[in-house]
């Protein structure tokens, strides 16, 4: 974390990523500092990169995406190519939420939304599975989730585990 940051701007990023709908004036009332001063600190962190983007968060289910998966793939071959060509794969398909690289035993997981398992395996069977890039992919449906991202944790250096607080 930046050494730039203070308190204030902390709470700031706090409270917007709860809410980024937020006026500066309700920003305001919460870490009692004025409309201006907040809007001055908010532009600042927006142009700093600290806040890249504001986004509404949609229904899932509601949309028909009732079935939540991770799936695990490891490459075929393991270079800079092949894992360009996943990558360009992926990255053109809506259905996959989250994937990250990894380190161990799989090379990729993916976090992808489908409409049910007659839509998982057309993914699986006729998407991934057949792409140039993949060796082998391993499914895994989710049954519950006991927690869904709500932003990333933002404190001041110190004010982690070993103090006593979190």
């Amino acid at each position: 974390m930046d050494e730039q940051l203070d308190k204030l701007d902390l709470r700031l990023l706090q409270e917007l990523q709860k809410d980024g709908r937020l006026t500066n004036n309700e920003l305001g009332d919460r870490i009692a500092l004025s409309p201006s001063q907040c809007s001055r600190r908010r532009t600042r962190l927006e142009s700093e990169g600290y806040i890249r983007s504001y986004r509404a968060y949609l229904d899932r289910e509601k949309l028909g995406l009732d079935m939540l998966v991770v799936i695990s793939v490891t490459l075929a071959t393991h270079n800079r190519d092949n894992a360009r060509r996943f990558s360009q794969l992926i990255n053109g398909l809506p259905e996959v939420l989250e994937a990250y690289a990894l380190t161990g035993e799989m090379d990729y997981h993916l976090k992808v939304a489908t409409r049910g398992l007659a839509d998982l395996s057309k993914f699986v069977n006729d998407v991934l599975l057949p792409h140039e890039s993949v060796q082998h992919v391993k499914t895994s449906i989710v049954l519950d989730t006991l927690k869904t991202f709500e932003g990333f944790p933002v404190r001041m250096p110190g004010s982690w585990y070993g103090d006593g607080t979190r």
